[in-house]
């Protein structure tokens, strides 16, 4: 008897196991997805390819080497050279880290602008939410890439200089795309500020700015997690795009859209594939895993999802 009663206490003694957090959570639903892994492992590789790689290389940016022009891929030169004898693998990876940095940095200016803007119309509604809506409305009816393309023909104009030609590409690709975030986050809002936790912030007498800022927006993270990861996909393209019309980032800095842009006659498109696949390849890969991981972050922060 005295054994069964020891068993008892003992078990009532036992804790409970601690439930997983919710990063755990979310970590464990992201494993299951392979896609979003590989995604994540090649979006891994790239950045160390691209900030890491160029150190290891026994070339120079500005080393032009006429003799060595055109050159098929070699030992000596893994991707093989361009019309002025520069190493493609290298400049393939100072490309990498231009595209990767417009599309963080613009990323991050538009997580910021469409998030504040998104949460001050959710949570003051009446004439703010209206004004705010309006001039979302008007930025979405603007083609954004028409409007680049039309920026960056006055960046030229105005013969900015390479070095901070970048810089303004980043802002404007940013403020550009602000628009879908600001609603997603405007319509989180508008349901969080009815939840009883608010009920309580209104009961503590909290300043609007702790509202929003240390109540609101920390619940929207899972959406504009999502948001922003798509987002950096859609501005390297943009960037690349506008640097292939020769309105982005100019030589002699490279980007991956000016590199594909150097093969710009049927002679190097047909003969010399080397020049252009190569950054081609880079922006699908990069792109495509973006858009993978960003799935797989939809899925893993979804609270209806199966563990």
């Amino acid at each position: 008897m005295s054994a069964e009663v020891a068993s008892v206490n003992k078990k009532a003694m036992t804790k409970p196991p601690a439930p997983d957090s919710m990063l755990k959570i979310t970590l464990r639903r992201f494993a299951k997805n392979r896609l979003a892994v590989v995604g994540f492992i090649i979006i891994i590789f790239m950045f160390l390819l691209c900030f890491i790689g160029p150190m290891l290389s026994p070339y120079n940016l500005y080393d032009v080497t006429v003799k060595d022009k055109n050159l098929a891929p070699s030992m000596e030169h893994w991707l093989g050279t361009d019309k002025l004898g520069r190493d493609i693998l290298l400049r393939v990876m100072l490309a990498g880290r231009i595209s990767l940095l417009v599309g963080l940095v613009a990323t991050v200016v538009t997580v910021v602008i469409g998030s504040t803007l998104g949460a001050l119309a959710g949570f003051y509604r009446k004439w703010v939410d209206a004004v705010i809506m309006r001039i979302c409305d008007i930025f979405m009816a603007l083609p954004s890439l028409p409007i680049l393309i039309i920026l960056g023909a006055v960046l030229s104009d105005l013969k900015v200089s390479s070095d901070y030609r970048i810089y303004y590409l980043m802002l404007i690709i940013g403020i550009l795309g602000w628009t879908g975030l600001a609603r997603l986050v405007r319509g989180q809002i508008l349901t969080l500020r009815e939840q009883e936790f608010m009920q309580a912030t209104e009961a503590l007498g909290l300043k609007d700015r702790r509202k929003i800022f240390r109540h609101l927006l920390p619940n929207t993270i899972p959406i504009i997690i999502v948001s922003a990861t798509l987002s950096v996909a859609g501005a390297i393209l943009y960037e690349s795009a506008m640097s292939f019309l020769g309105i982005g980032v100019v030589p002699p800095t490279p980007s991956w859209g000016n590199m594909i842009s150097a093969a710009n006659n049927l002679v190097d498109f047909n003969k010399r594939p080397w020049l252009w696949i190569p950054p081609g390849m880079c922006i699908l890969l990069t792109t495509v895993s973006i858009n993978f991981i960003g799935d797989g972050l939809r899925d893993a922060l979804d609270p209806k999802m199966k563990m």
